[in-house]
């Protein structure tokens, strides 16, 4: 048994990395939602931050100095900025600034976007508010400037009224006394009065401590522009966001995906080339026939295919073209194979083996007249009909004599008869059912020169392709190669462009029906080109 064909040597790193560039590319859908996450993202960012304002307010915090102090502290040391910025952030303070801006019960409300900071080795403090708008955010951290001022101004006036009250208590005990020894005339008094006077000067300065809590130093203007980044930056970063999140869902998707998503993949499951790739049909009501009836780039691959199997290195002999489950492509793709062989000058037998499905005979054009007198191949098989390929001539037919009631009757005694009957000079193409639905494809893999797999880019499975070139190398055949369906329909724009370059196309060069077919045994002089022939790699 002659060993399955190579991997092409020539598959190296940069063909695997374009082959995982087009895998990705294939989920444009999801890297198009990822930039459209992205975008929204970047969009309810500038939402957020578009009616987002910052401004801050400075206050000089003064220190308070004790009158009766007769140490000589430092001003800097007497004043804790850490408890200061305590006490701007009180709730006391946000009662206060509540109160002026009139929204007494909001004062909580406040607190969470106010900021208090100290810069190192200052006296100051800096109030940051941030608001929805700009004029807001001005009134705000003003508001909570004033309100601090005027909270340490009452706590300030409080300690002199404390102090003051004190004083007045020791002066009035001391005028008691006073006019208690008045009565006696010996009584010395110039103590006393001295006493009074010392600490009536004591209340005098006191209340004439400057009792302001500080300074405003800069006052907070409304801002011109939204605080953090601007909308073009949020929206760039968005979209790049979200391009590179869809980029990593897709290849999640690829490598999660059990289905077949390139050539590289259909190669290493089936251990055989990809011998074609099929585009997608131009309508959707296309010809099961389309070799000499129908032109377009759909019956070029066909020709390609015949042309690569013909050539090949035991030549087309029998083959079998089946599926691992079911696919309309399977039937196509043998209508089609025979024509173009046919078309090439072979004589051609095809052999249905479809029990249960629709019959072929029927949906392919037959000829009127199929006694062989224009040429057809003698000796055909009892029930064989000619199928008129139109410009690519004729070829015969065996439709399934098991009929769709005979799904349960083997299918290698119809096909043993079929080619035994068949002159040895004929090429013989057999399509049974699905492989790996029914066992007729197994027994006829052992009886024909080898076996063409149709499968497809979007619903092939991988672990499908793997078993059925389990099955077919276990029970003595041999994969000659796969063919497969793109399943990418294209569209209405590229459709129209090849369209038109196809009728220039027509315009210069000679019509096919008055071109003579080549005789059987010739090398056709020009082999048209290979569909997708940048992925395509047969090995030899």
């Amino acid at each position: 048994m002659t060993s399955p064909p190579s991997h092409d040597d020539r598959y190296d790193e940069p063909d695997q990395l374009r082959d995982q560039m087009r895998r990705v590319l294939r989920y444009r859908t999801t890297i198009a939602a990822g930039v459209v996450l992205g975008l929204l993202g970047g969009l309810l960012l500038v939402l957020l931050r578009a009616g987002s304002y910052s401004t801050t307010s400075e206050v000089l915090v003064r220190s308070r100095t004790d009158p009766f102090s007769t140490f000589g502290v430092a001003a800097d040391n007497q004043v804790s900025m850490g408890t200061e910025r305590q006490i701007a952030l009180s709730a006391a303070v946000a009662t206060r600034a509540a109160e002026a801006l009139r929204q007494p019960s909001r004062a909580e409300a406040l607190l969470p976007d106010l900021r208090v900071t100290n810069p190192p080795d200052t006296q100051i403090l800096r109030f940051a508010y941030t608001a929805g708008t700009a004029k807001r955010a001005a009134r705000v951290a003003n508001a909570f400037a004033d309100a601090y001022l005027a909270d340490r101004q009452d706590r300030t006036e409080a300690m002199v009224r404390r102090m003051t009250s004190g004083l007045e208590q020791q002066i009035a005990a001391l005028t008691k006394r006073i006019s208690a020894k008045a009565d006696e005339a010996a009584s010395p008094t110039a103590g006393l009065r001295d006493q009074i006077g010392v600490l009536q000067k004591r209340v005098s300065d006191i209340r004439a401590y400057d009792t302001s809590g500080g300074d405003v130093v800069r006052r907070a203007e409304p801002p011109a522009q939204p605080s953090g980044p601007g909308p073009a930056w949020l929206i760039g970063v968005g979209l790049l966001s979200g391009l590179l999140l869809g980029v990593v869902l897709a290849c999640l998707r690829s490598a999660l995906e059990p289905r077949v998503r390139s050539v590289g993949e259909v190669q290493r499951a089936l251990g055989a080339p990809v011998l074609g790739i099929l585009p997608a049909p131009e309508t959707d009501d296309a010809d099961l026939l389309q070799v000499g009836r129908v032109g377009g780039s759909r019956a070029e691959a066909y020709r390609t295919l015949a042309f690569r199997l013909r050539n090949g290195e035991d030549g087309a002999g029998t083959l079998l073209v089946v599926a691992p489950k079911q696919d309309p492509n399977a039937e196509a793709a043998a209508v089609n194979l025979a024509a173009a062989f046919a078309e090439s000058g072979d004589d051609v037998l095809l052999v249905e083996a479809t029990a249960g499905t629709a019959d072929l005979s029927a949906r392919l054009p037959l000829a009127a007249d199929d006694s062989g007198a224009d040429g057809g191949p003698a000796g055909l098989p009892e029930g064989a009909v000619a199928v008129d390929a139109d410009t690519a001539g004729r070829l015969v037919l065996l439709p399934d004599s098991r009929g769709t009631t005979g799904g349960t009757k083997p299918a290698y005694p119809v096909v043993t008869r079929a080619l035994s009957s068949a002159d040895s000079g004929m090429t013989a193409l057999v399509i049974t059912r699905p492989l790996l639905e029914h066992a007729d494809g197994l027994t006829v893999a052992q009886r024909v020169d080898g076996v063409l797999v149709v499968g497809g880019l979007d619903h092939s499975r991988r672990d499908d392709l793997k078993r059925v070139r389990e099955l077919i190398n276990c029970s003595g055949g041999r994969i000659v190669g796969a063919v497969l369906d793109s399943g990418v329909r294209r569209g209405l724009l590229s459709r129209a462009l090849d369209g038109d370059w196809g009728r220039r196309r027509k315009d210069r060069e000679p019509s096919p029906s008055t071109t003579p077919s080549a005789p059987a045994g010739d090398v056709v002089g020009e082999l048209p080109a290979p569909v997708q022939d940048d992925t395509l790699r047969v090995s030899r």
